[in-house]
């Protein structure tokens, strides 16, 4: 028996053997062999999900290390927006990574001569790819999950804390203990800053009037947004302006005093939604503005991509298990075996990063990303019914040994 296969598999086989083909349920209960397949894939596929994924986010959260060093975004603010992208990243990478599983399970399971004794008990093509499409079932469920609902959440919920920490120059520019300029003739002095936008000691220069300078100072206030734009508060402080006429200073005390500052920044709810911010039906059905009339057919190939993405799992998983199970039973050519399923993965996903342009240009080019996925997978599974249909129960060991 070879090293690791479960033992009860040899327990159960007499009945097991009865109810071929259908070995991967018994009674409505997984069979001890897949799980054991299962379980054998489940460890790669959590290990190269977290490498890829932390690669993916390491290289991309780079590219908005900006908002620490010229925002003065927080550390964990920072983290947060990273973390809102992750959806996205998985529903590339989790394709990926069951591929990467599927194909080390299996290439090993042939290794040790274990996929031979799975045949020789009379195993078909469905109970041996069973495993690997109910693997690949289930993280295509998830990429759906993420494509569909958490992804579109995600980037939505990121684009708007972006422009809103790229466009509130509160924590933009208001920095403790030096002269800012908040925008061109407002100049802005912060002693102390607090949590929750509390600013203390505050002195604010207005020099938009040349002829009617003002100079504001206040214990404390805030820069807040609102629908009309941003408003700078100040509580218990004065104003000051000088009359150049009769080269006079007035003075009023307040306590509340609001500063227009214009159009410094817009409301997130005015920006336009790209398309990865989309839920699926906002794709498939824009809206009557410029931009998304202008865009429609964009974000339409978008909610086609959205719909055929988490299929990817499990084409690229049958991909895999044809290659190892339906080439040539030799040891000399498993590696040759696992190179040529790398080869068609890498064609695969080519292949549909290549069809997403050409629906955008052509819409009715469309059924060409369904056509992909289901022209693979069934060819996926004529050569596996072919190969193991020649193939006599009686020579696996035997093909096993050479």
């Amino acid at each position: 028996m070879p090293p690791g296969f479960p033992s009860s598999f040899w327990r159960q086989r007499p009945a097991v053997v009865g109810t071929i083909p259908s070995l991967t349920r018994y009674n409505g209960v997984m069979t001890s062999i897949t799980r054991y397949i299962l379980l054998q894939t489940l460890g790669p596929f959590l290990f190269v999900t977290a490498t890829l994924t932390g690669v993916v986010w390491l290289t991309q959260s780079l590219r908005f290390l900006d908002l620490i060093i010229n925002k003065g975004l927080s550390v964990g603010g920072f983290l947060y927006l990273t973390l809102l992208l992750l959806p996205g990243f998985l529903t590339v990478v989790l394709p990926i990574a069951g591929f990467i599983a599927v194909l080390y399970v299996y290439f090993r399971l042939d290794s040790d001569s274990e996929l031979v004794v799975m045949r020789s008990a009379g195993l078909g093509p469905a109970a041996l790819m069973g495993p690997a499409v109910m693997m690949a079932t289930g993280v295509a469920a998830l990429t759906y999950l993420l494509s569909l609902y958490l992804m579109p959440l995600g980037f939505r919920t990121f684009k708007d804390m972006q422009f809103v920490v790229r466009n509130n120059y509160a924590s933009v520019l208001i920095q403790e203990g030096t002269f800012s300029n908040l925008i061109d003739g407002v100049t802005v002095y912060v002693r102390e800053r607090r949590g929750g936008g509390d600013l203390r000691g505050i002195l604010v220069h207005d020099s938009r009037d040349p002829k009617r300078p003002v100079t504001m100072m206040a214990e404390h206030g805030a820069l807040i947004m609102s629908s009309d734009g941003p408003r700078f508060v100040m509580a218990n402080g004065n104003r000051q302006e000088l009359e150049p006429n009769r080269r006079q200073l007035s003075l009023l005390y307040f306590e509340n005093y609001v500063l227009d500052l214009g159009h410094l920044a817009q409301s997130p709810s005015n920006r336009w939604r790209e398309a990865s911010e989309r839920y699926i039906h906002e794709l498939f059905d824009p809206g009557d503005t410029l931009d998304d009339i202008n865009q429609a057919d964009k974000l339409r190939a978008e909610g086609h991509r959205r719909i055929v993405l988490p299929l990817y799992a499990i084409v690229l998983a049958m991909i895999a298990v044809t290659s190892i199970i339906a080439g040539p039973s030799s040891r000399r050519g498993q590696l040759y075996r696992a190179t040529i399923a790398a080869v068609f993965a890498v064609v695969f996903e080519i292949v549909g990063l290549v069809l997403l342009p050409l629906v955008e240009m052509a819409p009715s080019l469309a059924i060409l990303m369904y056509l992909h996925v289901v022209i693979v997978a069934a060819g996926c599974i004529y050569l596996m019914g072919r190969r193991l249909s020649r193939r006599p129960p009686s020579n696996q060991f035997a093909e096993a040994g050479t």
